[in-house]
């Protein structure tokens, strides 16, 4: 039976995680904005298994909310055996490059929010000595591309930030797993031209990051495919890359 943490937790990728943790029993405090959508998916949760379902409304980028959300995480559960950090945004790249508030909004989202919050989890896992802190990233951090270089650029922040606090907890027995999906068929991917053999239903991904967090992997891609095509990308010389249109 695990204690667990999800931060965005009405997200598609990490209901999908929580479906499958609800099946082994777990008991969850989910975090997200809206309470309806919170409401439906503690239901869909104790009809698979769930021992509990504790909720909180909180938007991440709220900087000064995140003691309070941690304090009731604590005395609900007592202690985390796993954070999942799941929340963020697909901003419009355009919109960024001619609105500075939009551009700093967008980081907020995906970068420095995140941060935050695995600065404060951070300390609270090294106090326990124990237990996994999850983040999903994206692929969009491994190269700067003209497309969503903003986006990535957020990402990127996050994966870098947990490879330095990986090496820290490694110390203590708390392990930071860096989770960096490729394209998935989610809400906020809708609209998008995506090549359909390069796209993962949610439900892959969960499965993966699951098996993953058990694993005590380091940097999961997801689907795993992904691990090579960027490994290509990152190949590219930088005075051909600037010439693609990515």
């Amino acid at each position: 039976m695990k204690r667990i943490l999800i931060i965005g937790a009405t997200s598609a990728i990490a209901a999908a995680c929580a479906r499958l943790w609800a099946e082994q029993g777990s008991d969850f405090f989910l975090v997200a904005r809206n309470l309806e959508k919170l409401e439906q998916t503690a239901a869909d949760l104790k009809g698979r298994g769930a021992k509990s379902v504790t909720l909180h409304c909180m938007d991440a980028t709220d900087f000064v909310a995140h003691g309070a959300m941690l304090d009731s995480c604590l005395a609900t559960l007592q202690q985390i055996d796993i954070a999942l950090i799941a929340h963020g945004t697909l901003p419009n790249q355009k919109v960024c490059e001619q609105d500075v508030g939009v551009a700093l909004q967008e980081f907020a989202n995906n970068g420095t929010s995140v941060i935050a919050l695995l600065t404060l989890l951070a300390n609270q896992f090294e106090t326990q000595r124990c237990g996994t802190l999850a983040v999903i990233s994206s692929v969009a951090g491994d190269r700067g591309r003209p497309s969503n270089y903003l986006y990535g650029t957020a990402k990127a922040a996050v994966s870098t930030f947990c490879e330095g606090l990986r090496a820290r907890l490694y110390k203590v027995g708390v392990h930071v797993i860096d989770i960096r999906p490729g394209f998935v068929d989610t809400p906020m991917t809708q609209g998008l031209s995506l090549p359909a053999a390069l796209l993962a239903k949610p439900e892959q991904v969960a499965q993966r990051i699951v098996k993953g967090t058990d694993r005590k992997v380091d940097v999961l891609y997801a689907p795993g495919f992904w691990v090579l095509i960027m490994m290509i990308i990152k190949l590219i010389p930088g005075a051909l890359f600037k010439k693609m249109n990515m």
